[in-house]
């Protein structure tokens, strides 16, 4: 009986420690290498160590990322026709930023204007299957931004 006692108690500390690392429910996610590092979307909400958020109002954005339609003007491009990943591309260390897409942001965080329009900060390109044109802006928006000032401060 008290096996079973203890059985019942470790079973359910072992599923909050893969929900909290986000490892029972995870899938591929979009990432891109960012030197030494890789920055990650995050699958959920409370992984993201920063987040962005995007609106259809210019006027409101931080940060405006345009979609161009070829590789060669981008500042950013993603393209992936093929049909395998590159092992260890995007593996996840101590050191991947994940980035979180919200819907209201923080006084603190960018906010993505995402348009075919000129005058951008970032230029975009995207062919992919697995990204979208918001993902990759959310990433590469990401990749750019200072770490919060509390994670600067821990490093120290």
């Amino acid at each position: 009986m008290l096996r079973f006692k203890i059985l019942a108690s470790t079973i359910p500390l072992a599923i909050a420690a893969f929900l909290a690392r986000g490892e029972l429910f995870a899938s591929t996610q979009p990432c891109i290498s960012a030197g030494d590092t890789t920055v990650q979307l995050a699958a959920l909400p409370w992984q993201a160590q920063s987040h962005v958020s995007f609106t259809d109002d210019p006027a409101r954005a931080t940060i405006r990322v345009q979609i161009v339609d070829n590789a060669e003007s981008a500042d950013f491009a993603v393209i992936d026709d093929t049909d395998t990943d590159e092992p260890g591309a995007c593996s996840v260390s101590a050191a991947t930023r994940f980035i979180g897409i919200t819907s209201s942001a923080a006084s603190t965080d960018p906010v993505i204007y995402l348009s075919d329009n000129d005058g951008a900060d970032y230029r975009i390109y995207v062919k992919s299957r697995s990204f979208s044109a918001r993902d990759a802006a959310a990433l590469i928006v990401g990749a750019r931004t200072k770490a919060p000032a509390r994670l600067a401060e821990a490093n120290l």
